[in-house]
């Protein structure tokens, strides 16, 4: 088997993992090597008459299962209506004290929703202040549940200004970063990809979307709150926040408490970051990636692990 063969099929075994299919276009942009479009579909072309990858309509696949290109349409259709609401979303979130910049990510970030996606938000604030803007923002998220709309308000990955490289260097992180689709903060977005260059070991062909909004002017009350926490009191009130929220995701780890999708809590915090525990959903997919790989690679029977 080619080089360009086994990269064609890692692609799309890492989406077969979320039961994906992948257009030819989205093939090339997702190989793990610099390879020419033409050759990459070449390539593809042969696999397909070697039934190692199927073509159902537009889309391609490992499995030779029409069901799964009828849902990823409905599922494409679904988060255009999603993306809608996500932007209204993303114009109030970026009006926060020290919010730098808001992109979609998750499911909805790769195009895809179904009836219980949540619109997950990835935000960067200002450098040592992370704790108190998401402070601010959460507090927000609790009025949502009067109006059943608190899975709009999933803002689940933070970063500051001082230290946007994310430290998880793996497929999984990768994949997260290069389909997140900003928002808002154009300038803060841009470092954010410089700040994470190592992205294009995995993925060289893939670029950052700059059609991207600027920065949004803060209201009066953002303003005045970014004045007064902007000294001292300032960093002893965002460390505060930080040891209060910490301890209380501790007490929810201890219990074992289930997230909206029935997973189990967890939250990985430092003074700039704020993230999913990676051992809950993160290491699974990695490892699960890694199994299928060998399981392609030795032409062996392959099961999807994972929907999005």
């Amino acid at each position: 088997m080619t080089e360009i063969a086994q990269n064609i099929l890692k692609t799309l075994g890492y989406f077969d993992l979320f039961k994906y299919p992948l257009t030819q276009k989205e093939i090339y942009l997702f190989n793990q090597a610099d390879i020419s479009g033409a050759a990459i579909y070449a390539e593809l072309d042969q696999l397909i008459s070697l039934k190692k990858v199927f073509k159902i309509d537009e889309f391609y696949s490992l499995q030779n299962d029409a069901g799964l290109a009828q849902r990823r349409r409905n599922g494409n259709k679904l988060a255009a209506e999603h993306l809608k609401i996500a932007q209204r979303v993303a114009r109030l979130l970026s009006k926060f004290p020290y919010v730098k910049a808001i992109a979609v990510s998750g499911s909805l970030s790769k195009n895809f929703a179904t009836e219980k996606t949540d619109i997950d938000f990835f935000v960067v604030t200002a450098a040592n202040r992370l704790w108190i803007a998401r402070t601010f923002m959460h507090l927000y998220k609790k009025f949502t549940f009067l109006t059943g709309r608190q899975n709009w308000f999933c803002m689940n990955y933070y970063v500051d200004e001082a230290a946007m490289e994310i430290k998880e260097k793996n497929i999984f992180t990768a994949i997260e970063i290069v389909t997140l689709l900003p928002m808002y903060g154009k300038d803060c977005m841009q470092q954010f990809m410089i700040s994470n260059g190592w992205i294009t070991s995995y993925f060289p062909l893939k670029r950052f979307n700059n059609q991207v909004p600027g920065d949004m002017p803060k209201g009066f009350l953002s303003s005045v709150i970014e004045k007064i926490f902007s000294g001292r009191l300032g960093d002893r009130v965002d460390k505060k926040l930080m040891h209060i929220t910490a301890a209380r995701w501790q007490r929810k780890v201890k219990r074992r408490e289930l997230n909206s999708r029935g997973g189990l809590i967890g939250m990985s915090i430092d003074r700039h970051f704020s993230k999913p525990d990676p051992k809950n959903f993160q290491d699974k997919v990695v490892n699960a990636y890694r199994k299928k790989v060998d399981d392609i690679l030795q032409q062996r029977k392959i099961t999807p692990s994972f929907v999005l």
